[in-house]
Parts: structure tokens; sequence; C-alpha cells
């Protein structure tokens, strides 16, 4: 069975591919933005879906074509597939707007003919992640991955580069002799009792990190506004923040805006998926 799984990499590139970077995302926003009002002034004349490509908005906007033509092609493919949502429930209103003020700016390109690709250097043992008209890009590694590369999301999150890899790879479950069985309960107190006695404690990661982000704010609120260390601090509460949301156990229903934990959300998707298995 063929499977996919997406590694992340912190990513560091130079000058000019910042550059380009912060150039194809403002491309792939401008096209989403233009090609989203084109096809809602369509649609509430004709309540039809509009087909458009993103060549056709190359020859009234040239700076289009210095950035990845792949980026501007899965920007095309991302509204489509809301618009496809939109017309099954209209209910949920029509796609957002992008915003060149949300914090998380990114793009995807794809493999095509070998024009993506990880490789290191014998000199100085460097990895680098080659990536169309951004070059050579540094990449720190910090685990290798299986498979064969399919595509490559570059993201920026506060002052930090992030290159997500999709990797596709043939899952092939292995046959393991039975060495030592162990029974695991699920305690109220604890993450877990296992059948030898011993306990196991919720490793708290997202309280601790809660507390630090507190105390550091605290210190951002004694600082005077426009100094340096005020802007030290302030990059530093803004990294905590991005730390804390990633580690949120909170999940939001994106139709209804119902709030649930993340555990129970999934312990409910589970439980509906065993009920239409056993019926179906």
């Amino acid at each position: 069975m063929v499977s996919r799984k997406g590694y992340q990499f912190r990513i560091y590139p130079n000058k000019k591919q910042e550059i380009f970077f912060t150039k194809t995302f403002g491309c792939v926003r401008f096209l989403y933005n233009h090609m989203l009002d084109d096809k809602i002034k369509y649609y509430e004349e004709t309540k039809k879906m509009k087909q458009t490509t993103p060549a056709s908005y190359k020859k009234d906007h040239p700076f289009l074509k210095e950035v990845d033509s792949l980026a501007l092609a899965n920007a095309q493919l991302h509204l489509e597939a809301a618009f496809k949502k939109f017309f099954k429930e209209t209910d949920i209103g029509f796609p957002k707007w992008k915003s060149k003020h949300q914090a998380k700016q990114s793009y995807t390109t794809n493999m095509v003919n070998g024009n993506i690709r990880l490789f290191s250097t014998i000199q100085n043992q460097t990895t680098y992640l080659r990536l169309p008209k951004a070059g050579d890009v540094r990449i720190h590694m910090h685990r290798i991955p299986q498979g064969i590369l399919k595509a490559v999301t570059i993201s920026k999150q506060q002052d930090r580069y992030i290159a997500t890899c999709l990797f596709e790879y043939e899952n092939k479950v292995e046959s393991k002799e039975v060495v030592h069985v162990l029974g695991l309960d699920y305690s109220q107190k604890h993450l877990y009792v296992d059948s030898e006695g011993q306990v196991c404690d919720y490793p708290h990661f997202y309280c601790a990190s809660e507390k630090r982000l507190a105390r550091e704010q605290r210190k951002l609120s004694k600082m005077v506004k426009g100094s340096n260390n005020y802007k030290k601090q302030r990059n530093k509460v803004a990294k905590l923040h991005a730390h804390v949301a990633q580690n949120e156990r909170i999940y939001q229903c994106p139709k209804c805006g119902h709030i649930e934990d993340r555990d129970i959300n999934a312990a409910k998707n589970i439980r509906d998926e065993g009920i239409r298995l056993h019926r179906g």
C-alpha cells in the first residue's frame, strides 16, 4: 500500500532567496484573491463556477512570471477545492480572502522532472534543498526521510523558514514474533497504568509553555517601548506564542465553531468510523 508522510525541516535561505520567497508569497496571495474575486462575480451572475488558470493573469500582471509557476498552479487548485466545498455546502459561505497580515505565509511546489531534490556536499557536509527558481537552500535535516519526494511547502513563521517535504513510500506491515505482553489501562489521575503496576504521568508540556509565556510577557510589560531590549523581548514573546499555538490541545470546527479537546474529538471520530464500518 502506498502512503504519504510529511517531514518538517528548518531552512536557512540567504538574502536573495528570502526576497524570492517573499515575492512568491505575495504573488500566490495576489493570484488567489484575484481568482476568488472573479469566481464570486461570475457565480453571482450565473450561479456557476468559473474556470480560470494562472496563465490568463500573466499577460496583465507580468510580475507573476518571475516566480515558480507550480506555486501559482497549486494556489489555483486550493481555490478550486474550496469552491467545490462551497457548492456542496453553500451555508458555509464563499472561501475566505488571503491577507498579507497573516502570521503564516506559504506556497507549495511539486516535483516535476527532478526540479526538486535533496543533496549533500562532500566539502563541508552541508545538506541543501534545490527549489525551482530559488536555487539551493541550506536545510537542517534532523532525520532521514524514507520514500520519494513529491512536493515541498515553504512557509514563514515569525522569523523562521520551514520546508515541509511530502514523501511517498511503500507501507509494508512486517510480522513480528510476540516476546512480551503488557496491558495498559487509562488512568484518571495519570496517563496510564500498566499490568506490572508502573504509572506514567502526563508530561505537561503545554502548561509549562504557558507559564513561560506569562513570565516573558511580564518582563515585556516592564520594559521601555521602542528600546532595543523591548524589541528583543517582543520577538521572544512572539516565538513563544507560536510555540504555544502549536501545542494547543483545542479543536474548533470550521463549520459550526464548536470547540472541544483534540483527544476527545479524535476519540469520537474513531467511534463514529467504527460504527460506520460495522453497519456497512
